[in-house]
C-alpha cells in the first residue's frame, strides 16, 4: 500500500528533478567555488543561480544569502551574530514563548550568557498580540525573534505590524524571522516586512536535508560566530556544499512555480478535513484566527497521541503529535497556549504538500473514527 504521507511540516519527500539536479553537480560540477579555474568558477556560478532563486521565493531582488547547513543553524548564526554586534547598545532581547527550539535555545543560551530574555505568550489560538510586544520593547532591546508560521499549529504572527513597531519603539534592535513554514508555501516580500534577519529550510519545500539559508538585508551587518576561511561573507566560512545549494536553488524555483495552486489545493484539502473532523464526537480543533493552510492541529481527548500515531502507521498514514523536535515531550507550545493537559496528550498535527489528494484526508479520516471505536482511551 502507497504511504500517505501527512507530516509536510516535518519533511517532505524530496524532488524528483532537485534530486536529479543535486546528483548531476556532485558528479560533474564538483569544483572548489574558490577555486581561480574553470570549474571553480562553474560552481561559483550555481551558488550565485541558487541566491537569485531564493530571492525571487522572498519577493526581492537585494539583500544577501547565506547558506547553511539547516535552518536551526541559519537561526543559531542570526541570533548570536545579532545580539554580538549590538551588545554595545544593550542587552534586552525578545522572543515568543511558542517560538520552535532552533530559537529558543539560542535566546536561553543568550540568557545564560547575560542577556535578558523576554517571552512572549501567544492567547489561546497561538498567536502572539502586537500589544504585547510593544509592552516588551525597551530602548536597550537590541534583537527580536518571532516566527511567520507556527511549525505545530500553523498560526500566523504579523510580522509586518511587529517590524514598525519595533523601529518605533527599539530602533537599536534588530528584527529575525523564522520562515521556515512560509517559506516557498505562502506569498510574501520580505522588504514590505522589513525584518533584517530571516530563516529558511531546504527539506520542508523538497529539497535534500542538509541545507538551510538565512537572508540579510543589506543594510544590516551581524558579528561571525564561526571562523575560518572566509566564505560566505565570514558567517558561514568553509566550503561551500554546492550539490545541496544547487538543489535549494531548484527546490524554490519549483515551490515559486506552484505556490498559487499548491496554496489553493491545502487551502481545499484543510476545508476537507475542518469538516470531516467536524462530525466526530469529541475532537478538538486548534484553528487559530490567521493560520497557514499547510498545517492543521487537532486533539481526540481521552487518547494518548503517540497512541493513535501507531495506530495510523499500521495503516500507512503518517501525521505528527507536534515538532518532529519534541521527541514525544509535552508540547511546551500547546502549554504555553494554556491548553488542558488532556488536549495536549492527545494532540496531532497534520501537515499537507501539493502531493496530497482528498483520497488521503478521507483515509485519514476513516482512520481516525476507527481509532476511535477501537482504541482504549487513557485514564
Amino acid at each position: 500500500m502507497q504511504a500517505i504521507y501527512l507530516d509536510n511540516a516535518a519533511t517532505t519527500r524530496v524532488e524528483t528533478p532537485v534530486a536529479q539536479g543535486a546528483y548531476r553537480v556532485m558528479t560533474e560540477e564538483y569544483g572548489n567555488p574558490s577555486s581561480l579555474h574553470r570549474l571553480g568558477l562553474r560552481a561559483e556560478r550555481l551558488i550565485e543561480a541558487a541566491t537569485q532563486s531564493v530571492l525571487r521565493v522572498l519577493g526581492t531582488g537585494s539583500g544577501r544569502v547565506v547558506f547553511t547547513g539547516s535552518g536551526t543553524e541559519a537561526d543559531n548564526i542570526a541570533l548570536f551574530g545579532a545580539a554580538l554586534q549590538r551588545s554595545g547598545r544593550g542587552r534586552h532581547i525578545i522572543t515568543t514563548a511558542i517560538e520552535h527550539p532552533a530559537v529558543l535555545g539560542p535566546m536561553k543560551e543568550l540568557e545564560r550568557q547575560g542577556y535578558t530574555l523576554t517571552l512572549l505568550r501567544p492567547g489561546p489560538g497561538g498567536t502572539v498580540s502586537v500589544e504585547a510586544l510593544a509592552e516588551a520593547l525597551r530602548p536597550d532591546t537590541i534583537l527580536v525573534s518571532v516566527m511567520a508560521v507556527g511549525n505545530e499549529t500553523g498560526a500566523m504572527q504579523d510580522i509586518p505590524a511587529m517590524v514598525r513597531l519595533t523601529r518605533e519603539k527599539s530602533p537599536h534592535a534588530l528584527f529575525h524571522c523564522d520562515a521556515i513554514q512560509a517559506f516557498g508555501k505562502l506569498p510574501f516580500h520580505v522588504g514590505q516586512w522589513g525584518v533584517d534577519l530571516l530563516s529558511l529550510s531546504g527539506h520542508k519545500i523538497g529539497a535534500p536535508k542538509g541545507i538551510g539559508a538565512l537572508y540579510l538585508a543589506d543594510r544590516v551587518h551581524i558579528a561571525p560566530v564561526v571562523f575560518g576561511g572566509g566564505q560566505q561573507q565570514g558567517l558561514r566560512p568553509g566550503t561551500e556544499s554546492v550539490p545541496l545549494i544547487h538543489a535549494l536553488g531548484l527546490a524554490a524555483d519549483l515551490a515559486m512555480e506552484h505556490r498559487e495552486a499548491a496554496y489553493e489545493q491545502v487551502s481545499r484539502l484543510q476545508a476537507q478535513l475542518l469538516e470531516g473532523l467536524g462530525k466526530m464526537p469529541g475532537v478538538v480543533v486548534h484553528l487559530p484566527s490567521a493560520a497557514s493552510p499547510y498545517i492543521l492541529h487537532f486533539s481526540l481527548p481521552g487518547y494518548r497521541a503517540e497512541v493513535v500515531l501507531h495506530f495510523l502507521e499500521n495503516r500507512n498514514i503518517y501525521v505528527s503529535s507536534g515538532s518532529a523536535c519534541s521527541r514525544g515531550a509535552l508540547s511546551p507550545v500547546l502549554t504555553a497556549m494554556g491548553l488542558p493537559r488532556r488536549e495536549i496528550e492527545g494532540a496531532l498535527r497534520v501537515s499537507f504538500s501539493r502531493h496530497n489528494t482528498p483520497d488521503d484526508v478521507q483515509a485519514l479520516l476513516n482512520a481516525l473514527q476507527d481509532a476511535q471505536t477501537q482504541l482504549i482511551k487513557a485514564r
